[in-house]
């Protein structure tokens, strides 16, 4: 029922419809796979042109997307809503809801140019020709692909005849026609329909003949593909061209229009043949043809406002079915509140439990070394700083998260969240913990583990940077001193993160017949070489000298800090 080739670009909006996203909470998986059933049962309903049933199908998918905050679909769906509105000629309607869908998209893709071609489309329909230039030029911008960019910009061809400005739409057409297609079916349709449009622009700008050949050759094209539809168009432009020269060739013309018209039900296309018809008045059935008119034209007006108030119908009813549910599930969080208070604490006793129970492996393995008395010392400032952690970062929040159930009503959604977050942060500080000071894998995973662990210190402000660790050969190195060098990394990378205020640091293996190199560099604000031992660090040292082993470190304020570590076979 359109007279532009909306539907393409509709048809290249199925081809990349919204990829599925994948879910681990049970709840929301099955509202999804309802969602996507409703928009795949849509999209195959709009196929069949069962416009009704889809539209309502669309709705309901828009409505789960709603809830799973989907904006992919969401805005995909009303595209296809707006479309749906343009088919039964609800133009005002379908600018509304794809100006909706507008809102999902905040990058410009191909769904804001289909969106802008649907803008384009019910602003022609309404003869706001400028207003249908300006946004067919907004979606061009937008396609990516060369050839998807020139369906938009041949619509405004059609335009430019309809304002008579037929040596503009003359310019436009003939340079979509230089850019050489490819010979495939859809660029042939797309050829012969320029075709048609610059013979007709021709005709209409006084150049009969031209116009002529260029609509014979374009309609001869059209039946060789079998573009149905866009024989239409074809007739019509000739029925118009004979109206001034050969009245019966004109009648026959517009006869023809109108007969395949009738049979794709394109009404549009019908009443324009019958105008054609009645204008001539060369047919003896004129008064047939003016009862036709205009009882197709009643029709018509009918039809489509009754499509307006049942897509108007179905928003609305579906919008009261979503209140009443959201008044429902409102009912039942109230009702489950007291044993919901009760399992977020039980989420926190747990969440401590587990810390205590790693607490006490970690005190295990340390205690477990062959360097009784360095591994005794090292354990110690360990078991300080871990105490410490529990102290000031975990202790606090666990008694706040504690007072903020028993003080805050958790009916509310927000509340909820955020005390579900409280939890998260807490969780995080614990793995956080644990990864710290977990068992050292010393087999053939070591320089993975290695490379993983200072990866965790990787941040967007801040790079991390390994080099040859890969050239080094650790199957000839013992455990102890692999464990050495991953907890003194460690330690260099904890006392970076708590005061170099470094971007960068860069990490160098070296080895040689009799020891392993590394040399620690980074860009941070550095300190007082005397101060070293009071930055962590004293505890480094320590561990290097129980493998007798040395390091040297290079610092100033303001000039980075540097660390030359040497550790033998």
């Amino acid at each position: 029922m359109l007279r532009s080739p909306f539907f393409y670009f509709i048809i290249f909006l199925f081809l990349f419809s919204c990829k599925e996203k994948t879910t681990v909470n049970p709840n929301t998986e099955a509202i999804q796979k309802e969602a996507l059933s409703l928009r795949n049962t849509g999209i195959a309903n709009y196929e069949k042109q069962n416009f009704n049933t889809a539209f309502f199908e669309f709705n309901k998918s828009k409505i789960l997307f709603e809830t799973l905050k989907d904006s992919a679909n969401i805005g995909y769906i009303l595209i296809q809503m707006a479309a749906i509105q343009q088919v039964n000629g609800d133009y005002y309607g379908s600018k509304e809801t794809v100006t909706e869908a507008s809102t999902y998209f905040k990058k410009k893709n191909m769904y804001t140019a289909a969106i802008n071609a649907t803008l384009g489309v019910a602003d022609k329909e309404l003869s706001q020709y400028n207003d249908a230039i300006f946004y067919y030029k907004e979606s061009a911008k937008e396609y990516e692909d060369p050839i998807a960019k020139l369906i938009p910009i041949s619509n405004i061809a059609p335009i430019y005849i309809q304002q008579k400005k037929y040596a503009k739409a003359i310019a436009l057409i003939e340079s979509i026609l230089r850019t050489k297609l490819l010979d495939d079916k859809l660029q042939a349709t797309h050829k012969a329909r320029n075709q048609d449009n610059l013979g007709y622009a021709y005709f209409k700008n006084g150049m009969d003949e031209k116009g002529f050949n260029l609509m014979s050759h374009a309609l001869q094209k059209r039946n060789e593909i079998k573009d149905t539809y866009g024989s239409i168009e074809s007739y019509l432009h000739l029925a118009d061209y004979y109206s001034k020269k050969d009245v019966q060739k004109s009648d026959e013309n517009a006869l023809t229009a109108y007969t395949i018209s009738t049979k794709l039900n394109s009404v549009d296309e019908r009443l324009e043949a019958l105008q054609i018809l009645i204008s001539n008045d060369n047919s003896p059935q004129k008064h047939k043809y003016v009862q036709k008119y205009f009882t197709l034209n009643d029709s018509i007006i009918k039809v489509r406002n009754n499509f307006k108030n049942k897509f108007a119908k179905i928003k609305y009813d579906a919008k009261k079915e979503k209140d009443e549910n959201e008044k429902l599930r409102l009912e039942k969080a109230e009702n489950q509140l007291a044993l919901q208070k009760e399992k977020y604490l039980r989420i926190v006793l747990v969440i401590i439990f587990i810390f205590l129970v790693i607490l006490i492996a970690i005190l295990i393995r340390y205690y477990k070394n062959k360097n009784k008395a360095i591994e005794f010392k090292a354990s110690y400032e360990t078991e300080t700083r871990i105490a410490k952690k529990i102290h000031d970062e975990l202790a606090n929040d666990v008694f706040n998260v504690i007072a903020f159930t028993e003080s805050q009503p958790l009916s509310k959604e927000n509340t909820k969240e955020n005390l579900l977050q409280k939890l998260d942060d807490i969780y995080g500080r614990v793995r956080g913990i644990s990864k710290e000071n977990n068992k050292i894998d010393t087999g053939a995973n070591f320089t993975s583990s290695i490379k993983e662990m200072l990866s965790t210190y990787n941040t967007t402000e801040r790079n991390i940077m390994v080099t040859n660790i890969e050239n080094i050969n650790w199957e000839i190195i013992d455990d102890i001193k692999k464990i050495t060098i991953s907890r003194i990394l460690q330690e260099l990378m904890v006392n970076m993160k708590k005061h170099s205020q470094a971007n960068l640091v860069v990490i160098k293996f070296e080895s040689d017949q009799n020891s392993i190199l590394i040399h620690y560099t980074d860009n941070g604000i550095g300190c007082e070489k005397n101060k070293i031992a009071k930055n962590g660090l004293q505890n480094m040292e320590s561990r290097i000298q129980a493998v007798k082993g040395t390091v040297d470190f290079e610092t100033e304020p303001n000039k980075g800090f540097r660390a030359k570590i040497n550790i033998p076979k």
